[in-house]
């Protein structure tokens, strides 16, 4: 009996590391995501299709991570740094021989002599220097889905103007185009980061938002550019108000049935607000002018059984340690041992000791989704949507085991004959889900809301990020794009490319949680210096109609430094947001005689697995006891020092 299908999706992102350094924070950082964790994923999808599985998954890639694997620099930068991981290997190998107490680790420093030398060959022969190809080859046989991301990662909620939101969205869009030879279906919002349309302002010292303006709902950016889905967090759905259902009318067009109509009763209801039901989102419900897009929510129970610090799988006392390195090769010796165990007795690694664990490990988590799904369809008599979101640098990069994880996760499922593993335009396309629901915002962040990003500690980088859409916005307004000559043209499109590089997350979430925090303020602060000194040159252009060749050269520093997006297109500024052209900003749905009854409540959760928010009875009553123990993967949005300094975000 089928019960439901899983969506496993890997949220692949890191932010613009190019010409900004090697080592700590810089492309070595690119460099160990493709080399433990891009490569490996690569090679163990290739294995399945060979095998025969029919499994799928669906990836997203942000467009700032393509521009860096696919920029000309790329590959010497990848094949010096596995060379001199193969130096490191060989230095570490003479080192142990000749060591009156560490011979054994002797055999592992050959190991990662291999390892490296055959991630060089696979990215050089097998991907033909491509990750984005080979992720391509793997969407256009049908394997993979491949959705699209914020261009540059930005923390959507929290932006100041709808044009940056468009501008992300709209950039976003066209570089897929460009890598993949499609448009995209589904996006990934940046840090599941969602805000339904109201009239916004902010508290901050910005002299430009002091009074509310209406602020459309992030689905709408998303539907504009045709994308049909997201997504978001367990906690939007499950506080979620429900405003109606689809119906289909002649030419093919839709319309909303609203919950207070005298038709609506004809329809059953089916808003239980789990995280295992698609909604389509709109803050109003004003189909006439507003689009809709369908959130998928992350199943926190079962998701939490890989990315929880307290539970997870990547814990197991005998998997390859992330923390503990040998320097100043950096290489990897020692196993977990205990989360809890100071970095000293830290014992060896022994990769023939793994194989039996992720056994275990996945016939433990293939019954847990399994029971979940099976639970859903029993209570509610629908087939369930288990959405699955993960980092992919989980996989690889902090977790070594992880991708042998996921080849073995994929082929249980495979087995199953309970479940699916599906992408997410293949699950859209069987639930056709029709109730519309507006959500709350949130994200997926420590407390499912904006506080690891908007913070005592990161609140003057959003009074500049504020500070500079508003320049930009003036610049573009007094100084119309279709007017401009090549020169002020190239001016102000290295000034889009600056903003867009400053309205990243990630510098927020490193400088919340201390793990890169000098880095990021001094990468911050470096894109917002330059971003002025490009208007400033703009509008001194304007006038002398001429240009220095120190300003020419500086400006062509910050083109070669910051070459993102070719295909920028400073028109895309101003463009309307179409859909919503005749909008009235503020207009509310009116009401019918029918509504000065409440809207009907959506049924009681019957099962703390899917109605209850207590996360901790939640994984009492749901799951049985994992077999692994606590993780060394750090939770959600934490802000506590449990990840290395180096490292990318993990969710």
């Amino acid at each position: 009996m089928h019960n439901g299908n899983v969506v496993l999706t890997l949220h692949t992102h890191l932010p613009w590391v190019l010409h900004h350094g090697a080592w700590p924070h810089g492309s070595d950082w690119l460099c160990e995501a493709v080399a433990e964790c891009y490569i490996p994923l690569l090679n163990i999808l290739n294995e399945l299709v060979e095998e025969g599985s029919t499994s799928k998954m669906t990836f997203d890639i942000s467009p700032v991570l393509c521009e860096q694997m696919e920029h000309p620099d790329f590959e010497a930068i990848f094949v010096q740094y596995c060379q001199d991981k193969i130096l490191g290997a060989q230095a570490d190998y003479e080192y142990f021989i000749h060591s009156e107490h560490e011979q054994f680790f002797a055999p592992m420093a050959k190991f990662w002599e291999s390892w490296y030398a055959q991630k060089r060959e696979e990215y050089l022969h097998r991907y033909n220097k491509s990750i984005v190809g080979g992720m391509k080859k793997l969407q256009d046989a049908g394997v993979i889905e491949v959705m699209t991301c914020g261009a540059t990662h930005g923390y959507f909620a929290l932006l100041g103007m709808d044009k940056s939101i468009r501008l992300q969205m709209k950039a976003a869009k066209e570089n897929y185009i460009k890598h993949f030879g499609r448009a995209p279906r589904g996006t990934w919002l940046p840090e599941c980061a969602y805000r339904p349309g109201f009239e916004w302002r902010t508290y901050l010292k910005s002299p430009h938002h002091q009074n509310p303006t209406y602020r459309y709902g992030v689905e709408n950016f998303v539907a504009e550019q045709g994308i049909e889905y997201f997504v978001v967090d367990e906690q939007l759905p499950k506080g979620g108000t429900p405003l109606g259902v689809l119906i289909d009318q002649d030419g093919g067009k839709k319309r909303m049935l609203s919950v207070y109509s005298p038709e609506y009763t004809q329809f059953p209801w089916n808003f239980d607000r789990s995280p295992m039901s698609l909604y389509n989102v709109s803050s109003h419900g004003d189909l006439d002018h507003q689009k809709t897009a369908v959130a998928f929510a992350r199943h926190q129970n079962i998701a939490m059984q890989v990315w929880s610090a307290e539970a997870g799988y990547p814990g197991d006392p005998d998997y390859l340690d992330f923390h503990k390195k040998k320097m100043p090769s950096g290489l990897r010796y020692w196993r977990v041992t205990d989360t809890k165990a100071d970095m000293q007795y830290k014992q060896p690694y022994n990769p023939d000791w793994i194989l039996g664990k992720i056994g275990n490990q996945i016939h433990h988590f293939v019954y847990c989704i399994e029971g979940a799904l099976s639970h859903y369809k029993q209570q509610t008599g629908k087939e369930g949507t288990l959405c699955l979101p993960f980092d992919t640098e989980l996989f690889g990069h902090w977790w070594f085991e992880g991708p042998l994880f996921i080849k073995a996760l994929l082929k249980g499922l495979h087995h199953s004959p309970y479940v699916n593993a599906v992408t997410a335009s293949e699950q859209l396309d069987r639930i056709k889900p029709h109730e519309v629901m507006r959500m709350p915002e949130g994200s997926w962040g420590e407390n499912g809301n904006h506080g690891v990003w908007m913070n005592d500690g990161t609140k003057w980088t959003w009074e500049l990020i504020y500070e500079a859409e508003h320049r930009f916005d003036e610049l573009m307004n007094k100084y119309q794009p279709h007017t401009m000559d090549d020169t002020m043209r190239r001016i102000c499109t290295q000034a889009m490319r600056e903003l867009l590089l400053l309205q990243s997350s990630d510098w927020q979430f490193l400088v919340t949680t201390w793990s890169a925090r000098d880095y990021a303020e001094r990468r911050f602060m470096f894109h917002y210096s330059d971003f002025k000194k490009l208007c400033d040159l703009a509008e001194h252009y304007a006038t002398a109609k001429k240009i220095s060749k120190e300003d020419d050269k500086a400006v062509a520093d910050m083109e070669a430094r910051n070459s993102i997006f070719p295909e920028l297109e400073v028109e895309w500024w101003n463009d309307p947001l179409k859909p919503h052209v005749n909008y009235v900003p503020g207009a509310r749905p009116k009401k019918t005689a029918a509504q000065g009854k409440s809207a009907p409540k959506a049924p009681k959760a019957t099962s703390k697995s899917e109605g209850a928010t207590d996360k901790k009875t939640t994984v009492k009553t749901t799951l049985p006891k994992a077999t692994a123990t606590k993780t060394s993967s750090p939770k959600a949005g934490t802000t506590k020092a449990t990840a290395p300094k180096a490292a990318a975000k993990k969710k």
